[in-house]
């Protein structure tokens, strides 16, 4: 498949806003190598106000998602970020994220 990019969006509260965007602004390095460990690359986030946009390429996100649930890191970050975000976190969901579909690419 190949370069497979994913997108969505999601709000953080407002009281939240600061201490998320101090979080991602120095991740924990166990978190940045699992999420490589999944086969996650190019990840960006943007933000406006308190909306956020995530962007990342997978080649195969169902096993990407299985990979970080079981991931003891990533479950001890998801529990201090997930009460920060109007959005589930939960990877065990049938769909925890609603990506965004992609109208535009310039390749």
């Amino acid at each position: 498949m190949g370069n497979v990019k994913f997108a969505w969006t999601w709000n953080v509260k407002e009281q939240c806003v600061e201490e998320y965007v101090k979080l991602h602004e120095k991740p924990w390095p166990e978190i940045l190598e699992e999420h490589a460990r999944a086969g996650i690359r190019n990840y960006s986030i943007f933000r406006n106000g308190s909306q956020f946009f995530y962007c990342f390429e997978c080649d195969d996100i169902d096993a990407a998602f299985s990979y970080l649930d079981r991931s003891e890191a990533c479950r001890r970050w998801n529990a201090i970020t997930s009460k920060m975000v109007e959005g589930s976190f939960d990877l065990g969901e049938a769909e925890p994220i609603r990506f965004l579909p992609e109208v535009f690419r310039l390749a």
